[in-house]
């Protein structure tokens, strides 16, 4: 049984939403109830994930692409770059 369901939303974000939904050629409104399910699924599926947020597919795909040799200390980089940002 479906139900109406009032979003507010920037203008902006409704105009592109409905583009993407015609490109797509579905409603808006099946859009963003397929984005729901999807969101319910993933929680249900992975326990481990309750609570966070998931990256993008796009992202993912990313993953390895980058490649540094040996040790990597982010905290140390992150540190280096603050100081030098900030002229310590």
């Amino acid at each position: 049984m479906n139900t109406k369901l009032t979003l507010t939303l920037e203008k902006d974000v409704i105009k592109k939403a409905k583009e993407y939904a015609s490109q797509q050629g579905q409603s808006l409104s099946s859009l963003v109830e397929n984005y729901f399910r999807i969101l319910i699924l993933e929680k249900k599926e992975n326990p481990i994930q309750k609570g966070r947020k998931t990256l993008p597919e796009s992202f993912l795909k990313l993953e390895g692409c980058l490649k540094h040799e040996g040790e990597f200390d982010y905290k140390e980089e992150l540190t280096k770059a603050l100081m030098e940002k900030h002229g310590l």
